[in-house]
């Protein structure tokens, strides 16, 4: 389950150690983190990370089957966190130190910033190949935070994209060794905390209106 500890200006939340699969439990202590993070005053700043193989694996499928009649509702709480994190009223960084898949991959992208692990793992959109559409919103948010080219190639490929490649695509905004994912991370999110507050938060709704609109419409998220 996702963990937040604080390191003087900058807030880390850790999303766990397994495949971070969006269980509603799951997504419920995001949430809580998400709170705590933005009820805190005073220059602060937000890393998400992970501990070993994946950062995030995305939907939480074998839920998801065995609660079928809740797939709207579900859908409609991975689509506020998208949306509360793209406009959390702090600068925010993924840490990205092993797989980030599916819509853990959206939820990256969602953050201001990413900087992923160059030498191993990947950054990926499979939904091509595992026959499950995009939503409107997850398809705003990708085509809000990728550039035209890069949009079209990962979500009709199912590219597997390696840190290196994601810079070079400008997926991720640097690829580093390992061992400096998180320290990377935390010296950006630091140099950044200043910037906190409500004025950023409305630049940020301002910015991504449209995204955000789509991604709280809770009559219709699926299309």
């Amino acid at each position: 389950m996702p963990t937040l500890d604080r390191h003087e200006n900058v807030f880390v939340l850790d999303l766990g150690d397994g495949e971070n699969r969006f269980h509603p439990d799951w997504i419920t202590a995001a949430g809580a983190a998400l709170d705590e993070v933005e009820k805190a005053e005073g220059p602060r700043a937000l890393v998400t990370t992970a501990t070993g193989k994946f950062w995030s694996n995305g939907l939480d499928l074998e839920w998801l089957f065995a609660n079928a009649d809740h797939y709207q509702d579900y859908v409609v709480s991975v689509h506020q966190l998208f949306a509360r994190m793209l406009s959390l009223p702090v600068m925010t960084v993924a840490a990205l130190q092993g797989h980030t898949f599916a819509a853990g991959a959206m939820l990256s992208l969602a953050h201001d910033f990413r900087v992923m692990r160059a030498d191993r793992g990947y950054w990926c959109l499979p939904e091509a190949d595992i026959d499950i559409p995009f939503t409107p919103g997850m398809s705003a948010l990708i085509r809000a935070r990728l550039t035209p080219q890069t949009a079209h190639e990962a979500m009709t490929t199912a590219r597997r994209y390696g840190g290196v490649d994601a810079a070079a695509a400008s997926i991720v905004d640097r690829a580093v060794p390992e061992a400096e994912v998180r320290a990377t991370a935390v010296a950006l999110a630091e140099s950044l905390s200043g910037k906190a507050g409500n004025t950023l938060g409305t630049i940020k709704s301002r910015l991504y209106t449209e995204v955000l609109t789509t991604l709280r419409d809770t009559t219709n998220p699926m299309g």
